[in-house]
């Protein structure tokens, strides 16, 4: 069974869609340990309750990114993690950090990528009028939101949409995403070949 440590800095919906296709024998690999830089996530809660190990690396009591980093390392390493994933965490992980864990490192980002990286997704979208948006699942590389893209989901975006309203029906999609990205991954389909990934049959 594959296992994969789960980065996390607050509610934790996208962890509690991985745990939810777990337990119905969608995915299979098991969350070896849950890790936030934020000590009271509602993730940090989804995790205990069903028995999967957390770790807290708050970053304001870490000396410097090199430190906070490392320990997130040594708790991936401890858990015999294969693959990190990144479930709504809010720090931007340095290039030594990923290339530690080159290829190793999954994403999932609230828009159709190239268009949209960083910050603030949706408003984006909303303000530039854009008809369609979406979520994307990455492999991660040195850049921001700029890594080989697995799969994306498409979500149109409505005349009267807000932020709050484009993001939740992406939120849905981004649900659906990452459990089929982690499926794929944990049954060896996933080849990537520079920027592109290909789908194994």
């Amino acid at each position: 069974m594959h296992k994969v440590g789960v980065l996390v800095s607050g509610r934790g919906s996208n962890l509690q869609a991985i745990l939810d296709r777990i337990a119905d024998g969608y995915l299979p690999l098991e969350v070896a340990v849950v890790i936030s830089d934020k000590a009271n996530a509602l993730a940090l809660e989804r995790a205990a309750k069903v028995g999967i190990p957390t770790v807290v690396v708050a970053r304001k009591e870490c000396a410097s990114k090199d430190e906070f980093e490392a320990k997130i390392n040594v708790a991936l390493v401890e858990a015999g993690c294969e693959l990190v994933v990144l479930a709504g965490f809010m720090r931007i992980l340095s290039g030594s950090f990923v290339n530690q864990w080159q290829q190793k490192i999954i994403n999932i980002h609230p828009a159709l990528l190239p268009s949209f990286p960083g910050l603030d997704a949706q408003g984006q979208a909303v303000n530039y009028g854009v008809k369609f948006s979406g979520c994307t699942v990455h492999f991660v590389d040195e850049g921001t939101d700029s890594g080989p893209i697995i799969l994306q989901k498409v979500v149109p975006v409505l005349d009267d949409d807000t932020e709050e309203t484009l993001a939740a029906r992406i939120l849905e999609q981004e649900h659906k995403a990452m459990p089929e990205a982690l499926k794929l991954w944990a049954e060896g389909k996933l080849e990537i070949f520079g920027r592109h990934v290909r789908v194994l049959a």
